[in-house]
């Protein structure tokens, strides 16, 4: 088997195991454990597991105190503030909602390069921004919560739309991280920061979790979450990007709202509603249109 075919496989692998992790994260929270304390547990034992592995695989790098306040400002868009959004979102709207949702990144990405980097937009990226904010505009504002359980799917979607801004952030932030440190020595310090911004929010809700009185099915579904959509899905990725050009990678980005969908649809966990329809239009078109590259006059 080529390279190639085993990290398309494992960008496959990736987009699967986080499209079910919108399904896998609902089943448990709000109604067996709160959103920050779920969140406190994934990102408590991820830290563990990469500080474990760093002591055995990986360059043994020292970051310079100087760099540390760059890593935890990292952190805190990509772990700690990304990641009790993400939670909290889910927990009040519906899981196809918050996939489609998610797609909105690229985009975010591309307002805030042209804001702090100064990359220059023309027409068609302006109308693809323009579009694509107005599909996530539509889901937030008109979403029931016919097909999920859904308690408030107006904030809900506020949360992950901001969840998407704060991870839009650690993208640009980390860009020039990953050019200096080695893989294992960079996720171990911000997953270690990571932890000091989330345990004042969740560590009460995840010590209220009865871990003796759980279902088997509770305690599966918060496996999977920490150790396949969190650090699986990590180290996964990075087999696929080491091989695959960047657009070859987006595409996997992008199989996740269709494989959340049919997971949560094909589970009774939740139903397609016009709104989530048109809204996913929306989006997918003005990341495509975001996407394309302005052609040279000749």
């Amino acid at each position: 088997m080529s390279k190639r075919t085993i990290a398309i496989i494992c960008g496959f692998f990736v987009a699967l195991f986080y499209a079910y992790n919108f399904t896998a994260a609902k089943e448990v929270t709000p109604k067996y454990i709160g959103p920050f304390g779920l969140t406190w547990y994934r990102v408590v034992i991820t830290c563990a597991i990469f500080w474990v592995i760093s002591i055995f695989a990986g360059p043994k790098e020292k970051v310079p105190f100087k760099e540390l306040p760059s890593i935890a400002l990292a952190a805190f868009c990509g772990v700690g503030f990304n990641m009790v959004t993400f939670m909290w979102g889910l927990s009040l709207t519906s899981p196809i909602s918050a996939s489609v949702l998610m797609v909105s990144t690229p985009i975010i990405v591309l307002v805030l390069s042209a804001i702090f980097l100064k990359e220059k937009l023309f027409a068609t990226r302006i109308v693809g921004i323009l579009i694509g904010f107005s599909g996530a505009a539509l889901l937030i504002f008109l979403s029931t919560n016919a097909g999920a359980e859904a308690t408030n799917p107006t904030l809900g979607n506020l949360l992950i739309f901001v969840n998407a801004i704060s991870y839009a952030f650690y993208i640009l932030l980390a860009k020039k991280l990953t050019a200096k440190y080695h893989v294992f020595t960079l996720m171990k310090w911000l997953y270690f920061f990571g932890v000091i911004f989330i345990t004042p929010f969740g560590i009460v809700q995840g010590l209220e979790f009865e871990i003796s009185t759980a279902s088997a099915s509770t305690l599966l579904n918060i496996g999977y979450i920490v150790l396949f959509a969190t650090f699986g899905t990590y180290m996964l990725n990075i087999i696929a990007i080491r091989t695959l050009k960047p657009s070859v990678v987006a595409v996997f980005v992008y199989l996740q709202p269709l494989l959340a969908t049919l997971i949560a649809v094909g589970l009774g966990k939740d139903m397609i509603t016009w709104q989530k329809s048109v809204a996913g239009v929306l989006i997918f078109t003005g990341v495509f249109l975001t996407g394309l590259k302005k052609k040279k006059v000749t």
